[in-house]
């Protein structure tokens, strides 16, 4: 068996035993844990869950219910990020940060050309650094930083496709949600008169109709 020693920091309290089994990733010490540690360690999935839990430990002991999915929209654009291990035969450079989804989608192009994808690391970005590093331009310099976003795209000779909401909603356009969709926009809707034709038939008939003498 091989030992392992680890530094305790002055002022803080061991929360095991001697002789206890520690899991990997479980604390020693009492107080809060890296999160970084935690996604090295344990990956993405506990890293969340734990970020989720610290979170709303705040709001409820100021008495504040909050629905999970909000917290959990917020962690998930802090994790969108991965960091180049392993370029294999990918256009990418080892230590490149790039997004989940373009690394996703340039591995599935080097696995149907029968080349070797690349390796990557999860990585944890703080809600500043996530919002600056959006695709869209437009969206990032609403932030922070606005000059110094707005030159970088205009030296980079960026576009932004205005995929996002807030990008849509800055340029006053209809945004992409519910049926702002672009799957939405060729459909012809069609109302069904037939009732108040109807209606309006029976309205002709009751005006346009004698009362006999007999009745009056």
């Amino acid at each position: 068996k091989e030992a392992v020693e680890y530094l305790v920091p002055k002022g803080r309290h061991l929360v095991i035993n001697e002789g206890d089994y520690v899991r990997v990733g479980e604390a020693l010490i009492d107080g809060p844990i890296n999160p970084h540690d935690i996604l090295r360690v344990k990956g993405i999935t506990t890293l969340a869950r734990y970020l989720v839990d610290q979170i709303q430990e705040v709001y409820r002991l100021q008495g504040v219910k909050i629905n999970d999915k909000h917290i959990e929209v917020i962690v998930r654009q802090m994790l969108r990020k991965v960091k180049v291990t392993e370029v294999g035969d990918s256009t990418y450079i080892i230590g490149e940060t790039i997004d989940r989804r373009s690394f996703d989608e340039e591995n599935a192009r080097v696995l149907a050309d029968g080349g070797r994808p690349a390796s990557c690391e999860a990585v944890l970005l703080g809600i500043t650094k996530a919002s600056l590093s959006t695709e869209s331009f437009i969206s990032a310099s609403s932030f922070q930083e606005t000059t110094k976003v707005l030159t970088e795209a205009a030296l980079a000779g960026k576009t932004d496709y205005l995929r996002g909401l807030k990008e849509n909603v800055i340029m006053g356009r209809l945004v992409p949600a519910g049926t702002g969709l672009a799957r939405y926009k060729s459909y012809d809707i069609e109302v069904d008169n037939q009732d108040e034709d109807e209606d309006e038939d029976l309205e002709k008939d009751s005006a346009g109709t004698e009362i006999p003498s007999a009745l009056i």
